[in-house]
């Protein structure tokens, strides 16, 4: 259909627009929604038009993003501004820190080597490098290693390979353990100072005298104190036989300031300094001190350590040492799916699960595999805000925010599940180029041969009844003409149809029997339900691929039409990713 001047200039200021929104690439489908909702007299003719819209669309996304603006600018005089505006309110910002001074933000992401870094792991890493950047700042990653028992070379490795992959930066690296002569100079001098002591009392007695508020025997005079921690930091204790508590308030009412342990001995190689140390800092001690010694500005951790914040200031209230700004959030978990490594570890222990990057896990190592994008749970993140809220947000939000970014580069390719025979009696062999993507013509196409016999999914031929008529999609209808039991399944035999296209036609896909590998595409689903392991959180779907599927790369995205995107693990599987 031949469009006049005026309608072929509104379908390019829709498309253009749509194209700045989408950071050079228009979306064909909200560019004719958008038409049809703009020009409702033109309803009846949109079916012709259909063709004209996507020209337009595939002419202007193979502009560069500068040039489309200046188009823009040019058919439409201020809509690039009203498109900025509009960008610009969709911009995902945290809100402004507290006391913070331009130039002069510092933060710190410490998380403790003792396991893979998952989803909550990248929510506190995001925010912490935003205000960072956001502030012209630093940021510090900084290994809270004060656990050998739990702590690996290994887990380092994958925090540090997380971070890079989710495209954090840190400007300073260092690990607790740097410091810990340090902390123990600063342990000393809190007990000096009547701050602290060394306790000798069972964990029963600690328990049940903190239970009732009830000082111990061990918070002592100072002298006692002194010649205590002497012992203590100077090795004369076995573990187990005493700790160091901070002198707190017994009976106070938030039991986290009463008395908590601050030292304690642990026997046990460090991956970082072997069996030198054995009196090891609690997270409570060492998170103040590092704070205020690296110059952190403003400290951030979830909302899980709020009834420790009291304890945080005492302990450098105690000490004259600076005081960071402290900030809370919410942890991040998506229901069904743990981040508790009490959850997640006995799986791997037991061999459940045989890795960290299973795509059933919250791990950022799992999600890599899976197929998300770093930027997409950049995205996710922000858009959450900096709330108190403890609520799980529901997965296909950060869904949706992948597939935005996958689906411009993601080839549509067909999959059969549990596959039947198709036998199209009398059908000639013909050749049929089909695209990898319907509005990128830069992904290219590829050419299949099609003879007289091919599959379909099982789930489609359910029901298939002599005389229906159905369409493989961009091949040709057929017409069923039987059904039959085969080698214990079905076989459909049908004929060519016409080639009209009818909205209520069943369009499906299919694959050439002369041109498949047979294939199989991992489904994660919800590792638990409740507080129960799920057995069924992995589901293999099996059944025939286009022989194409198999050149493709490991890590190639791809949509598997009417059944979902998916991440290519090898040239037989894939990981599906979301629908």
């Amino acid at each position: 259909m031949q469009v006049d001047a005026n309608t072929e200039k509104f379908i390019k200021v829709i498309a253009l627009k749509n194209s700045i929104e989408h950071e050079g690439k228009a979306q064909a489908d909200a560019v004719i929604a958008k038409f049809v909702g703009s020009r409702p007299e033109l309803r009846s003719q949109i079916k012709a038009l259909i063709p004209e819209i996507k020209a337009v669309v595939q002419k202007i996304n193979a502009m560069p993003l500068a040039a489309q603006k200046l188009l823009l600018e040019e058919l439409a005089p201020g809509e690039t501004a009203a498109a900025k505006k509009q960008a610009g309110e969709q911009q995902l910002q945290l809100p402004p820190l507290e006391g913070a001074v331009q130039g002069q933000v510092v933060t710190r992401f410490p998380p403790e080597p003792n396991g893979y870094p998952h989803i909550g792991h990248a929510k506190a890493a995001i925010i912490d490098e935003e205000y960072a950047r956001m502030y012209g700042g630093k940021l510090i990653l900084r290994f809270d290693d004060t656990n050998p028992l739990k702590e690996k070379l290994e887990y380092y490795d994958a925090i540090a390979e997380g971070l890079e992959w989710l495209g954090v930066k840190p400007d300073i690296v260092k690990n607790t353990s740097d410091d810990i002569d340090l902390l123990h100079s600063y342990g000393r001098k809190l007990i000096e100072l009547d701050g602290a002591y060394v306790c000798t009392c069972s964990q029963d007695t600690i328990h049940d005298l903190r239970a009732k508020g009830i000082p111990c025997e061990c918070r002592r005079d100072l002298a006692t104190a002194l010649e205590r921690a002497e012992k203590m930091f100077g090795g004369s204790y076995d573990q187990n036989e005493a700790i160091v508590r901070f002198k707190g308030d017994m009976a106070d009412q938030n039991t986290a300031m009463r008395d908590p342990t601050l030292f304690r001995i642990i026997e046990g190689d460090h991956p970082k300094l072997g069996s030198r140390v054995r009196v090891w800092p609690t997270y409570d001690f060492a998170a103040p001190i590092e704070d205020s010694i690296d110059g952190v500005t403003h400290a951030m951790r979830t909302k899980e350590y709020e009834l420790r914040n009291a304890l945080y200031f005492a302990i450098l209230e105690r000490l004259k040492l600076r005081k960071p700004y402290l900030i809370e959030f919410s942890r991040l978990e998506f229901e069904g799916m743990p981040v508790s490594k009490r959850k997640i570890r006995p799986l791997i222990d037991n061999g459940t699960i045989k890795s960290w990057d299973d795509p059933r896990l919250p791990t950022l190592a799992a999600f890599r595999k899976r197929g998300f994008m770093p930027e997409a749970i950049r995205k996710f993140v922000l858009s959450l805000g900096f709330t108190l809220a403890e609520t799980k947000p529901p997965f296909e939000t950060l869904e949706a925010f992948n597939r935005k970014i996958i689906d411009p580069i993601s080839p549509r390719l067909f999959f059969v599940k549990n596959p039947i025979e198709v036998h199209v009696e009398g059908a000639q062999e013909t050749e049929v180029v089909l695209k990898n993507h319907p509005t990128d013509a830069s992904l290219g196409t590829r050419k299949v041969r099609v003879r007289d016999r091919l599959y379909i999914a099982g789930d489609d031929a359910v029901g298939l009844k002599t005389g229906d008529e159905i369409r493989l999609i961009e091949l040709y209808n057929i017409k069923i003409t039987g059904v039959s039991s085969k080698n214990g399944g079905r076989a459909i035999t049908a004929k060519v149809g016409g080639d009209e296209i009818r909205q209520l036609m069943p369009k499906i896909q299919w694959i050439a029997k002369n041109d498949i590998v047979e294939y199989k595409v991992m489904i994660p689903k919800a590792l638990y339900i409740g507080e129960e392991y799920n057995m069924n959180s992995l589901e293999i779907a099996r059944g025939f691929a286009e022989s194409f599927v198999s050149g493709l790369k490991p890590d190639t995205r791809v949509q598997f039409v009417r059944f979902g995107f998916c991440r290519i693990d090898d040239n037989q599987t894939a990981i599906m990713t979301h629908r």
